[in-house]
């Protein structure tokens, strides 16, 4: 590196901590006031509210307004160096523009690198901590209220349950159906199903199994017992911020189950495994955007350019939570909503572009 692209990028390194720094502070000290009450209420000590769950909301934060501050940070840098003809003196000496975006691409590599690092594994660690501790400080009570349950459990074998209760682990008027094809070859019913945590087994009250050999029935009663099903009370607990908690390969696994189970929400799931690989992309985008807008002298100065910056950031959040919106409800495929806001500020960037100083 040169000495100028060092400057630069020291400068657009050293910015954008501190954005992130004193923006998630400012936040962390507003979540503190709204939940001040429930934290007197558990009679909970700073050191466990820190530990537990602000040590582990800062990276969510940091991360979650990436966008904004990464733009924040480059226009902050390069506003004041245009206010100071820095811009100018360094394109009058020969310098391309594009060469002067070198060190803020470097820049928004090394973010981009940290970001997907901390998406993939870091944060999804320390959610887990956090969310639990939401859960159960700051959430109301979980109570599983579905109704005619069908889960898939194998290649060929299927759960139904009216309902059930996930404070005690119980599920009514239970059902397991195997069906080859489009022919049901065996059912078995049982008023209700226990889980037993010593066992790791479910308790089933006795049981009717009607087997189907053609238009020939046979019935059998059995007793009550303990069986192994590929389900567990985890499968209908509270999925509040789920994705979340889950690292990559977590995800993945998880989407594979669900997609196995022939589960209906998938979407959810598949937004969120997207969105963490546009992220760096769109730290890249943004960083070129923000070049481009602030490179040269304005009127409004480097506060206005400022403000510019995070009005454009603010719009690119919202074309994030509309495309996961759409995603989610089917309206979008995943992979097309995660990347709908990046293609479209990498058309915004490219038309700018046509306006950079020479």
């Amino acid at each position: 590196m040169k000495l100028l692209d060092k400057y630069i990028l020291l400068k657009f390194l050293t910015s954008f901590f501190f954005v992130v720094v004193v923006l998630v502070s400012v936040i962390c000290v507003i979540d503190f006031t709204e939940k001040n009450d429930d934290f007197i209420q558990h009679n909970l000590s700073a050191g466990k509210i820190i530990s537990e769950y602000y040590v582990n909301l800062f990276p969510y934060y940091a991360n979650l307004l990436s966008p904004i501050t990464v733009f924040i940070a480059v226009v902050f840098v390069t506003a004041r160096l245009a206010a100071r003809t820095e811009i100018v003196a360094i394109l009058a000496s020969g310098v391309s523009f594009q060469r002067l975006l070198v060190p803020y691409w470097m820049g928004a590599f090394v973010i981009g690198v940290i970001t997907f690092g901390l998406i993939g594994w870091g944060i999804p660690m320390a959610n887990k901590t956090r969310v639990a501790f939401e859960k159960k400080y700051i959430k109301n009570p979980y109570r599983y209220d579905a109704r005619n349950i069908h889960i898939k459990i194998g290649p060929k074998a299927y759960v139904y349950m009216e309902s059930y209760d996930n404070v005690n682990n119980v599920g009514y008027r239970f059902a397991l159906e195997t069906i080859e094809g489009t022919t049901l070859k065996r059912r078995m019913t049982a008023d209700a199903i226990t889980w037993d945590s010593t066992r790791r087994a479910w308790k089933l009250t006795p049981q009717l199994v009607r087997t189907f050999n053609g238009q020939q029935e046979k019935l059998q009663t059995i007793p009550a017992r303990d069986t192994t099903l590929n389900l567990y009370p985890k499968d209908f607990a509270s999925t509040w911020r789920l994705s979340e908690t889950l690292t990559l390969p977590e995800l993945n696994a998880y989407i594979q189950q669900k997609i196995d189970r022939g589960a209906d929400d998938t979407q959810v799931y598949l937004s969120e495994k997207y969105e963490r690989f546009a992220y760096p992309y769109a730290i890249f985008i943004l960083t070129t955007i923000g070049v481009i807008l602030s490179a040269r002298k304005s009127r409004a100065g480097v506060g206005g350019q400022i403000a510019l910056g995070f009005v454009l950031a603010f719009v690119f959040l919202i074309f994030v939570i509309l495309s996961r919106n759409l995603a989610q409800v089917g309206d979008m495929s995943p992979m097309l909503a995660a990347w709908v806001p990046s293609i479209i500020f990498t058309g915004i960037g490219l038309a700018l572009y046509r306006f950079v100083p020479q």
